[in-house]
């Protein structure tokens, strides 16, 4: 499989194409050659009216099988096996997925709801995040090779959703200390506003508040997964907001069903 030369985005970000889809990289995580990711943009798949965007999302406005043509070229653009992913309720429940699980839905009955992360103890599984404004975080160790996604949207954020993340990771030998992270492009500190915040987040977001009823999620995440024992330098943000950039779908700016996707996996061998 070709792909095109790697290219440094203005955000320091990778970006790569290959048929038609186009997404980023980390350049931190692209030191692990073993760990295969890409945030996807919505370019490149069979759903919209004529064709052509890549929603990897089940919803109400896409068929299941435009859905799932979209999976498998993104899965097959990273070499990736089918991924596993969950029908997302903004809470924070963790779901382990084993590459014996054979878990990875290809129709809307299939997808496990309750759930808003994924972690992967060995290599051998996709995980995705789907995302439209929202954080989708990956998390890394590369000694354990153990890998999580993490969806973590106001709500989430409020629930410490990407500590509880750490601290499930750690239990199973991924010491805080080592992983490495990456925050997805989303919802940046200039449109993030929340006129109810009062008593839609909880007080300690406070000191993120840059402007009147605006805050700074990015930062907010940066502070919660270096209070649960991340290296600062071992934490990667995009940078990018959802809504300003036409690259992704966003909720506040109309896009109500579809999603973008940040897909990731182990290979079970070390290239």
């Amino acid at each position: 499989m070709e792909l095109s030369p790697i290219i440094q985005s203005p955000t320091g970000l990778f970006a790569r194409n290959h048929n038609g889809l186009k997404w980023y990289e980390f350049p931190g995580l692209a030191a692990h050659p073993e760990l295969a990711h890409g945030v996807f943009t919505r370019r490149g798949g069979v759903s919209g009216p004529g064709g052509g965007e890549l929603s990897l999302a089940f919803n109400e406005t896409d068929s299941p099988e435009n859905v799932a043509a979209n999976l498998g070229r993104a899965e097959r653009a990273l070499n990736l096996p089918p991924a596993a992913f969950v029908t997302q309720t903004h809470g924070a429940e963790i779901l382990v997925v084993r590459p014996g699980d054979a878990y990875h839905p290809r129709v809307p009955e299939e997808a496990r709801p309750g759930y808003d992360a994924l972690l992967a103890p060995v290599p051998g599984v996709a995980l995705l995040v789907k995302v439209a404004d929202c954080q989708a975080v990956l998390l890394y160790d590369p000694e354990s090779r153990a890998l999580a996604l993490v969806h973590s949207g106001w709500r989430g954020s409020g629930r410490n959703i990407l500590g509880r993340t750490v601290a499930a990771l750690a239990e199973i030998g991924a010491r805080p200390a080592r992983l490495k992270a990456a925050i997805s492009p989303s919802l940046g500190p200039c449109c993030a506003e929340f006129v109810n915040h009062q008593t839609e987040l909880p007080p300690e977001f406070k000191p993120f508040m840059v402007r009147e009823n605006h805050f700074d999620f990015w930062a907010v995440s940066r502070g919660q997964l270096t209070g649960a024992g991340l290296k600062e330098e071992n934490i990667e943000t995009a940078g990018i907001c959802s809504r300003c950039s036409p690259e992704f779908y966003s909720y506040r700016r109309g896009d109500i069903w579809p999603r973008f996707g940040f897909l990731a996996g182990v290979r079970e061998d070390r290239p």
